[in-house]
């Protein structure tokens, strides 16, 4: 069951992955979730480097304690946004990385623009 919705997830992200690339002045926001971590890069798809990151095991978040999977994502999206708007950048391109725009993938994108990023 899981393999056909991790080869589900993988068909939606090669199809969005051809409209949308990352830029210098825009990079893409990649999301990456696994079940019990969340992971965001900032990625210039021109040189292929990443520019920036932040994820729930993260000093910043860890020391929080133990969060529940939603506010776990809202305080990665916070830092999320801090990171990059440290780093110069403002605006972005959201690649949800074929998940749902849904749960925490959702709360994590509400948090990075209440935070200052522009998507």
């Amino acid at each position: 069951m899981s393999s056909l919705k991790t080869a589900r997830r993988l068909r939606i992200k090669e199809r969005t992955r051809l409209k949308i690339s990352g830029t210098a002045s825009s990079p893409r926001m990649s999301v990456f979730r696994s079940n019990g971590q969340i992971y965001v890069q900032f990625i210039d798809d021109e040189k292929g480097v990443t520019l920036a990151s932040a994820s729930s095991r993260s000093k910043e978040v860890a020391e929080r304690g133990h969060l529940s999977g939603i506010d776990q994502a809202v305080a990665v999206g916070a830092l999320a946004a801090k990171v990059a708007l440290a780093k110069g950048i403002k605006t972005v391109v959201f690649d949800r990385n074929g998940y749902l725009y849904h749960g925490r993938v959702k709360a994590l994108a509400e948090s990075a623009r209440e935070s200052g990023l522009d998507f």
